[in-house]
């Protein structure tokens, strides 16, 4: 019943309005504390769901997995391939460059696509973005890089999401342009924030910040302000992964300071104040300010790879607060906003296990989830 209400968008308490019932009601039957053992309310379930009764009855309606682990692996070792041949060993003047317009567009869609986290498209699309970006802008470089970095660091890749990062740098490098530097700079803090470096994600993160826009009120352009944003981020996340509180908390107030209240960016600080609460261990405070976040009005405003990527990660909060069947529900949340996050994502997945195997009497839906993910469960 989960399952297909989130299908068709409905709240809790916008499907127990249509139902005639209470929104505890509705929890209770989808956590499995209570049955939905009487017909006529499973026909009424199924008529405000728009479904065939018998699809809730049971059958071969579970949710397909995205992709499977070696395909995922097959399309890594491709983007392997290209980052494997280097543009001094494999350009060849004689062969038309491709339209700057075109390309323009493919890195646009690319984008979107990692926006609505769907990462195994992805990558079909970066080998060839990155062979024809050679010839490009470098910006259009830079994005190439970008993109492929933190699909990588998505796909448990972090030693080729490294070597990505480290291009996209060298070539903004190149370019003597601070904000191009800066753009290119964060996405190498992710990947060596994924390798386990914290420290040199940290200072590489923090110097790029610095070289950008001073951190005072009312300086630098909208870009560049963007940008320190997002190396802030990088920073605290990194702090957070050497224990440093309270540079955390300076760095995350420095850039709450600089965002506009209600927006995007705004979210995307608090979102970085939580997951950054989890990592220090400090779960019941992060599931405080998870509630406040996704209550406000800059959480609708973040991509859906970043609500659900931060579903993910704020799930192990849940666990350290004691609330497994909170955890549960931030997993589904995720998977329905972007499967690949539960269901390809390493992190997705190992989450997903912890939760199960922390359990007693696993959500139905859960266990659906993990046969589609492909996690074992142990019963």
């Amino acid at each position: 019943m989960a399952y297909w209400r989130g299908r068709r968008n409905m709240s809790q308490q916008q499907f127990a309005d249509r139902l005639g019932k209470s929104k505890s009601w509705v929890d209770k039957v989808e956590r499995g504390a209570r049955s939905l053992d009487r017909v006529s309310v499973i026909h009424d379930v199924a008529q405000v769901l728009a479904l065939d009764p018998d699809i809730l009855l049971g059958g071969d309606h579970r949710p397909e997995p995205a992709q499977s682990p070696a395909e995922t692996a097959d399309g890594v070792q491709a983007v392997r391939a290209a980052l494997t041949r280097h543009p001094a060993l494999t350009a060849r003047p004689t062969v038309p460059a491709p339209d700057p317009d075109r390309y323009r567009t493919r890195i646009a869609h690319a984008d979107a696509v990692y926006g609505h986290g769907r990462y195994t498209v992805l990558l079909e699309l970066l080998p060839g973005l990155l062979h024809d970006s050679y010839r490009m802008a470098v910006d259009h470089q830079v994005q190439a890089y970008r993109l492929t970095t933190l699909t990588l660091v998505k796909l448990g890749a972090a030693d080729l999401a490294w070597l990505a990062a480290d291009r996209g740098l060298a070539v903004a490098a190149s370019t003597d342009d601070p904000l191009l530097a800066a753009v290119a700079a964060a996405p190498l803090g992710q990947a060596l924030r994924a390798a386990g470096r914290h420290r040199h994600a940290f200072e590489t993160a923090i110097v790029s910040a610095h070289q950008i826009a001073p951190l005072t009120d009312g300086t630098g352009t909208p870009a560049e302000r963007a940008a320190c944003v997002m190396l802030l981020l990088q920073a605290a996340l990194a702090a957070a992964g050497h224990r440093d509180r309270p540079t955390v908390t300076e760095l995350l107030d420095d850039a709450h300071g600089m965002t506009e209240p209600a927006g995007a960016e705004r979210a995307a600080v608090e979102a970085a104040r939580i997951a950054a609460a989890a990592a220090l261990g400090e779960g019941r405070s992060a599931v405080d300010l998870h509630e406040d976040l996704t209550a406000g009005p800059g959480w609708p405003l973040l991509p859906l790879e970043h609500r659900a990527a931060h579903l993910v990660d704020v799930t192990p909060a849940y666990v350290l607060a004691g609330d497994l069947v909170a955890a549960g529900r931030a997993l589904l949340d995720a998977d329905r906003l972007a499967p690949a996050e539960v269901r390809i994502r390493p992190t997705g997945r190992t989450t997903l296990a912890r939760v199960l195997a922390g359990t007693g009497r696993p959500d139905p839906l859960l266990l659906v989830l993990a046969d589609a993910a492909g996690v074992d469960v142990a019963r």
